[in-house]
């Protein structure tokens, strides 16, 4: 089961219009988002290192070691979000190997996209 299957009926989610500021580099992280429409580009320094689109994910890195988030995340076009709460995002991980599973592929695609690159 993907990401987006997990959350594709999920009520609570928020609507996000294009250019809108999901949060900056340096923010504290209190939640994760999971895209279930539209695409967000995450940037570092002003540049983009990464878009993501439906049933991608980001802003998990805060929700793993409560530090500051590392990127800025921007809305590139009109977007239907899923927040993912600290809490949550740890029951689901205890609850769903498979989700876990995901989030670990995540964050390993995340590393070595950025190795590639640098």
């Amino acid at each position: 089961m993907s990401t987006i299957e997990l959350f594709r009926k999920e009520t609570d989610y928020r609507m996000v219009p294009a250019g809108t500021k999901i949060f900056a580099a340096g923010d504290p992280g209190e939640e994760m988002y999971v895209v279930l429409e539209g695409d967000v580009d995450l940037q570092l320094r002003g540049r983009t290192i990464e878009t993501v689109g439906p049933g991608g994910v980001f802003g998990e890195l805060a929700l793993i070691d409560n530090g500051p988030r590392t990127a800025t995340a921007i809305a590139r076009t009109a977007c239907k979000l899923v927040p993912v709460s600290q809490k949550r995002f740890l029951f689901m991980v205890q609850q769903t190997p498979h989700f876990a599973l995901q989030m670990m592929k995540v964050i390993t695609d995340r590393l070595r996209s950025m190795d590639e690159r640098f």
